[in-house]
């Protein structure tokens, strides 16, 4: 935000001073806040900028004093450098010399520690040509142009009228003036004339107006009247083109007194020029002055609107507190009373699993009793007297008759069959769990086999004969199962595939490895959202403290791989 409103005060800059100024003051504000003393410091020179080109060179000292305040502890000699040469011109025009001239020193004393981390030769230069011209004008102030002519000879150079010859010609055309004013007038006008003659080429207007004026002023020196008033009287209208007021009145004053028959018009042109001056400077501090106060007066109220709005938001957050506060008190309440419903809920769900677990063990006790008991009348009894009466047809088969012998071979061969029957269904009441010893294979085998007449995929179980399934616990039989199930049903309904391999394999003594693949068409594993089907194959591997792993790329197939470890669930159990 500072940042910005600096930006929008250099947009403004000489178009109007007001704005420019207001826009640095409220980021100067800013920048203190954030305690950012050289931002803070810039924006101080900003504004004693704009207070200097309106000649308000009293509050311009105020701010650079507050600038070079800021600077103390700084490392910027650019800064600093710029600081102490305003204030070295701000001094100037209140003709304290002596102090113009010491800060102009500190500028160049800025410039020697700039020069050891800044390698632009032009800046350097520019700034260095700069400072002397102002000190060397300070001189001719004091009246001391010797050491003006001195410094401004040492300047001039091949190298600056070559590589920077609009310095070059300020530098000559200063040279020329403190050699009038020292009354050494050799070869001062081809001074002034070369200087203007670069400067009429690379030069700006506020440059060729100072020479013009010059200029004027050495033919007033020579008694060259006409030149003097002619030249005056061009840099008089350069001057209101341009609108430097300053020189407008110096113009004028010099006309005045040069000019004997139009003395009294261009006096009286001085004084109405010198009098709305005075008139817009004054309001021009009365402005600047009121920009400080209502900007100030603003902060005032904001402070005091903020300090409401403060205390508006914290009354708003204590009730919102309170407010929440009840909602939670009233929430936890209910979630408690819920709590103990679910508590009292399970409590009475697990007594009836228990009843019902105990109801389930005597009723599987009295049927394997009754099976046992069933299966032992058959053999025993039923068996034995079918025995006893094909041993008796048997004998009577003797008889010699043939009618007979056949009918009674006809009896002979239905006993059997009855013999085989009841010796069949006893051992099959006999018989135990569906999921135990080689029957498990055979239950496998028969879900896989039962696909041919529904599916166009052609499914093969692979058996791994070393697997002894009465050794696996049924948890882990029945959820393989469930799993392979599970899979086949997802290849009929998604897969489109020509062939799918069920495969489980027993390595490592107490590890199974399942693995079902198949040549569908496969899906994105990262971006597919798991259906209903994935998901509980993978609560399935998870509960058995499996591992499951998928792989799928589109049209290359799917492959499905879940590892079981038969000893997990009796260490879980046993821990």
């Amino acid at each position: 935000m500072a940042r910005a409103l600096y930006y929008i005060g250099d947009s403004y800059g000489n178009v109007k001073k007001d704005s420019a100024y207001f826009y640095y003051l409220q980021a100067e504000k800013l920048y203190y806040k954030l305690s950012d003393h050289n931002n803070t410091a810039r924006m101080l020179f900003s504004k004693a900028c704009v207070l200097f080109y309106d000649a308000n060179y009293i509050e311009c000292e105020v701010e650079i004093s507050k600038a070079l305040q800021h600077l103390k502890e700084s490392k910027d000699q650019r800064l600093i450098y710029s600081c102490n040469a305003l204030m070295g011109n701000c001094l100037e025009k209140l003709t304290n010399y002596d102090k113009a001239l010491w800060y102009h020193q500190m500028a160049l004393n800025s410039l020697e520690k700039m020069k050891l981390t800044n390698n632009d030769k032009e800046e350097l230069n520019n700034y260095f040509v700069a400072s002397t011209i102002n000190i060397c004008n300070i001189y001719d102030l004091k009246g001391e142009y010797s050491k003006s002519i001195q410094k401004l000879q040492g300047l001039l150079s091949k190298d600056l009228e070559k590589n920077w010859p609009r310095l070059y010609a300020n530098v000559l055309s200063n040279l020329a003036y403190s050699k009038m004013k020292n009354g050494q007038y050799k070869n001062v006008y081809l001074m002034f004339s070369r200087s203007l003659k670069i400067l009429e080429k690379n030069g700006d207007e506020s440059d060729i107006l100072y020479k013009k004026i010059h200029i004027g002023e050495y033919f007033l020196t020579q008694k060259d009247t006409l030149k003097a008033i002619q030249i005056l009287k061009e840099a008089n209208q350069l001057a209101i083109r341009i609108k430097n007021s300053n020189e407008i009145l110096t113009t004028l004053k010099l006309l005045s007194s040069s000019d004997k028959k139009n003395s009294i018009h261009y006096a009286n042109q001085y004084i109405n020029l010198s009098d709305s001056i005075n008139i817009l400077q004054k309001n021009a501090h009365d402005k600047y002055a009121r920009i400080e106060y209502e900007t100030s007066r603003i902060e005032d109220e904001n402070k005091v609107l903020t300090k409401k709005n403060l205390y508006m938001l914290i009354i708003s957050f204590v009730i919102i507190l309170l407010f929440v506060i009840i909602l939670v008190l009233r929430y936890s309440k209910y979630k408690n009373k819920e709590l103990q419903f679910l508590i009292k809920q399970k409590k009475a769900n697990e007594e009836i699993y228990l009843l019902l677990i105990e109801q389930n063990e005597k009723i599987n006790i009295a049927r394997e009793n009754e099976k046992t008991k069933i299966a032992r009348e058959l053999h025993d009894g039923v068996m034995n007297k079918i025995y006893g009466i094909r041993m008796n047809l048997g004998f009577f088969n003797a008889k010699i008759e043939k009618e007979i012998i056949e009918k009674r071979k006809s009896y002979i061969a239905e006993l059997q069959n009855v013999e085989n029957e009841i010796r069949m269904i006893s051992h099959e009441l006999n018989q135990n769990s569906f999921f135990e010893g080689s029957d498990y294979n055979t239950l496998l085998t028969s879900l896989v086999d039962n696909q041919r007449d529904i599916s166009t995929t052609k499914f093969e179980y692979i058996i791994d004969d070393s697997i002894d399934w009465t050794m696996v616990q049924n948890v882990y039989k029945i959820n393989i199962y469930r799993i392979i199930q599970e899979s086949i049903l997802n290849v009929n309904k998604y897969a489109n595939a020509n062939n799918c391999k069920i495969k489980i394999r027993k390595f490592e003594t107490n590890f199974l490895k399942l693995t079902i693949v198949d040549d569908g068409e496969g899906f994105l594993v990262k971006t597919s959202k798991n259906g209903i089907g994935l998901s509980n194959m993978k609560e399935r591997i998870t509960s058995l403290k499996g591992k499951f792993k998928i792989k799928s790329k589109i049209n290359k197939g799917t492959k499905i791989e879940a590892i079981f470890d038969l000893d997990a669930i009796l260490i879980d159990a046993l821990e």
